[in-house]
């Protein structure tokens, strides 16, 4: 991977992305390339650039100074694209196959250039169409326990993973986070968004002091347990899929945080498929929560036995005291995911495009009894194989 810095950041368009992609050598100086801003994500540019030819491409990835989908008065920095080029450097070393290759970054204009993943698709989308992915949960399951346990303060040295820290500090991006996960969607503020037949539903939700002292409780672990090195929005539109690969993208919003909540994120938006689905069509889904967690746990407690710093990790329990209070946190994560994703300012095309309008409207508000019930429940729900009772049994009216 090619680093640089360059004299003078400016955003790109289709035709200047294509000039820098030959400029930078991964295309030669006589082509025709075609280039196609395809973006549809909320901060940032992005390019497919091809070869029509050959058929090589790359994805060229720009961050802008601002949020793209408020615009400038909502400036962010443009440092979050070397977190990013960073955070997925990191991930390709602990977790190898499982996200793009960088090809070349420059800092000064805030690009990062990666491999091609055009002959994938997006899992929410997948998942929409209900394909089959054989793997996924598996994959998922090996990503995180591998980048996770490996950053943690398990598997490294104190100055090791302070310096981590410091090259991950990320507050633009955790402000994102602090703000439309676990603040705005259970206050009546101005950011949230939702239908009006859903306004009683979440007036319930704000009125509901339990569920705002449990999230109180979650939004501190977010602040102040820099555990390990997070993605940060590992939801299923930041993975790509076949049924033979896996590759996630996006680690945008990467800092030091709780291990719990980047599997919190990925169980939260399957559950938020499941509810666009058929009861008889939901197994799969409650199969592949169980089976990313389960690797999970087989990984990180391998990793742990193998490679473990820690004096303490060989007394009896530890281990098992911390995967419960890991899924404890997933579970809570989860819940305060699925909230944000109804009435918050960010949704999900799983329940948006739900027909017809009326059993829209009665997923969202199922969707968020089952997070407030996850948020205060979660001490009680103690292994994966609970999710789909519990889930049956919250979503009931």
């Amino acid at each position: 991977m090619a680093i640089a810095n360059t004299s003078l950041y400016e955003p790109l368009i289709e035709s200047t992305a294509s000039a820098l992609a030959v400029r930078l050598g991964l295309f030669e100086d006589n082509l025709v390339l075609n280039c196609e801003e395809i973006g549809d994500g909320n901060l940032n540019l992005v390019f497919h650039i091809t070869d029509p030819k050959s058929g090589k491409g790359v994805i060229l990835k720009q961050a802008l100074p601002y949020a793209k989908v408020i615009g400038e008065s909502w400036p962010l920095t443009l440092d979050r694209a070397r977190i990013e080029s960073s955070a997925l450097v990191k991930q390709a070393e602990l977790a190898p196959g499982l996200v793009p290759e960088v090809y070349y970054t420059d800092q000064t204009l805030a690009i990062t250039v990666m491999e091609d993943l055009s002959h994938l698709q997006i899992a929410r989308k997948a998942l929409m169409d209900r394909k089959k992915l054989p793997l996924l949960a598996e994959h998922i399951g090996t990503f995180l326990a591998r980048t996770l346990f490996y950053t943690s303060d398990f598997a490294l040295k104190p100055h090791v993973k302070k310096r981590l820290v410091k090259q991950f500090t990320n507050p633009d991006l955790c402000k994102i986070t602090e703000d439309f996960v676990f603040t705005d969607p259970f206050f009546d503020f101005e950011s949230n968004d939702f239908e009006p037949e859903l306004r009683e539903a979440a007036e319930k939700l704000w009125e509901d002091t339990h569920v705002k002292l449990e999230v109180a409780k979650l939004k501190r672990k977010f602040l102040t347990e820099a555990e390990a090195l997070l993605h940060g929005d590992l939801h299923t539109g930041s993975i790509f899929v076949s049924e033979t690969e896996t590759k996630v993208i996006d680690p945008e919003f990467a800092f030091f945080g709780p291990i719990g909540f980047d599997p919190g994120q990925f169980i939260a938006n399957l559950l938020l498929n499941a509810l666009s689905r058929e009861e008889q069509d939901q197994d799969f889904i409650f199969e592949a929560i169980e089976k990313a967690w389960n690797t999970f746990e087989v990984e990180f407690s391998a990793a742990w036995k193998k490679d473990s710093l820690e004096r303490f990790s060989e007394v009896e329990g530890y281990l098992e005291h911390t995967l419960e209070q890991i899924f404890e946190d997933t579970i809570g994560f989860a819940g305060c995911e699925v909230i944000r994703r109804t009435i918050g300012l960010a949704h999900v095309a799983d329940l948006d495009t739900i027909e017809p309008y009326s059993r829209r409207i009665e997923s969202k508000i199922q969707a968020l009894e089952l997070g407030k019930k996850l948020i205060k429940n979660r001490l009680n729900i103690n292994e994966p194989g609970q999710l789909k009772r519990f889930f049956r049994h919250a979503i009931a009216r």
